[in-house]
């Protein structure tokens, strides 16, 4: 690296026990990006930047770096200067992350609020630093990764079209992820010491004491976004259910019955491509929605929850597991998750699901949040793509085992600090008497070992 390039260390900041900051050196990136980066991020810089010409900002030792690799990043960010050109950056690998990515997305949180004043604000500041750096141009086009799905939100083809966005990426890929469990939810961590895979099988086993399956042998139980049939194969197992399984991707729906195959238990496990609204005049004795109702939007919930209520015996039961967001909340558009991961998905208000399904003539009977939970869940798989980097990339490609990383640790961070949640809202259909078959107290599923 030249002399001309390397960042000055400022003298103030030296000293035991004193943070010390890197000071870009005239004519350097750094020093004609300041202005932009001090507006974005804050004075003194919470993370290190380093620079495409070598130049660097912001404390020395810390949690980590973002590193602009190309000035394409920036261009991108005078296009779009919001979440969406950060995001964009990202995934076509201008911008990095270095060190441990939740730490940095933890200190970028506490320091950034890309609002739409803020960013709009910065787009002179963006421009003035493009045209200092070169980086001035036509805008870039969008990595192909990147979601526009088409038609109307929350119809049956375009709810088919995210849905395979998301999960048509390669099981291979997912297995790679999410470990021996191919559970694709919250797990629950009953003990400190408990693996993932142990805290996947025990969430399923709860799921299923909460939805009776213990006590009735034979039970009809219609798995919701069934994922890889992991819930299904431990139903149908461990407490003999009769499980219907639905998906809308392929890829998803062949591979759990490969699964069901190599079980044995192709007479009592049925996995489908199949859209709820498609199940006609079916009935279930028990019905599980495990992290597929993020698809299914506000203003398709009563008929939702009316659906379902109508696929249920009396007594039958309906346990609901969802992400949660106060008040509620559509993922942004111009967001990296609306754009990249989870298009149209919608985070509702625990409250309003309650209110819905007692709309719709469920009985309200117990709510849980697993918050908690969530984030330790998010490491690990965090921490299973980061150890199989090269196979992840391997297989699907670098840009979308990036955006699988970013998301996972965000994730991570907003279950940590409260911002979203995760709730499981079980509800039953009475008899015309008001009979529930419910159990008196929680006891029988409080515990997966009950």
């Amino acid at each position: 690296m030249a002399l001309s390039t390397r960042a000055r260390r400022s003298e103030a900041t030296r000293g035991p026990g004193v943070t010390i900051y890197d000071q870009p050196a005239a004519g350097t990136v750094a020093h004609r990006l300041r202005a932009l980066l001090t507006a974005l991020l804050g004075d003194p810089l919470p993370i290190r930047i380093e620079l495409w010409d070598g130049s660097a900002m912001g404390p020395r030792h810390g949690t980590g770096a973002l590193r602009v690799r190309s000035r394409d990043a920036l261009r991108r960010l005078v296009w779009a200067p919001d979440e969406l050109g950060l995001s964009r950056a990202y995934v076509a690998g201008e911008l990095d992350i270095e060190g441990d990515v939740l730490e940095v997305l933890t200190a970028l949180r506490d320091a950034v609020d890309l609002t739409p004043r803020l960013a709009l604000s910065l787009a002179p500041r963006a421009v003035a630093a493009a045209r200092a750096t070169g980086a001035l141009g036509r805008p870039l086009p969008p990595p192909p990764e990147e979601a526009r799905p088409r038609g109307v939100r929350h119809s049956k083809e375009r709810d088919a079209e995210v849905v395979r966005h998301h999960y048509d990426v390669g099981n291979d890929f997912y297995r790679l992820v999410l470990g021996p469990s191919m559970t694709y939810s919250c797990a629950r961590f009953e003990h400190e010491d408990a693996s993932l895979e142990d805290a996947q099988a025990a969430k399923h086993e709860v799921v299923c004491h909460k939805l009776g399956l213990p006590e009735r042998p034979g039970a009809r139980l219609l798995d919701m976004g069934c994922g890889w049939g992991s819930l299904a194969l431990h139903a149908a197992t461990h407490h003999g259910a009769e499980v219907v399984g639905i998906t809308l991707s392929a890829e998803q729906a062949a591979l759990a019955r490969q699964r069901v195959d190599e079980a044995g238990l192709g007479e009592h496990v049925e996995i489908r491509v199949q859209d709820y609204r498609d199940l006609g005049d079916e009935r279930f004795d028990a019905i599980s929605s495990i992290g597929m109702f993020e698809h299914v939007g506000r203003r398709k919930m009563a008929e939702y929850f009316s659906i379902l209520r109508d696929r249920l015996h009396p007594r039958g039961r309906l346990l609901n597991h969802a992400i949660s967001s106060v008040g509620g909340s559509r993922l942004p558009r111009r967001s990296f998750t609306g754009r990249y991961v989870f298009p149209d998905g919608e985070l509702l208000d625990v409250g309003e699901v309650a209110l819905a399904m007692e709309g719709a003539g469920f009985e309200v009977r117990d709510v849980e949040s697993l918050r908690e939970h969530y984030p330790r869940t998010l490491r690990a798989w965090v921490g299973n793509l980061e150890s199989h980097w090269d196979d992840a990339v391997r297989l699907v490609g670098e840009a979308r085992a990036r955006i699988w990383r970013l998301y996972m640790a965000g994730s991570a961070v907003g279950f940590e600090d409260g911002g979203i949640s995760v709730h499981q809202v079980l509800g039953v259909v009475p008899e015309p008497d008001g009979t529930s078959g419910m159990p008196r107290t929680r006891d029988g599923w409080a515990r997966s070992e009950a």
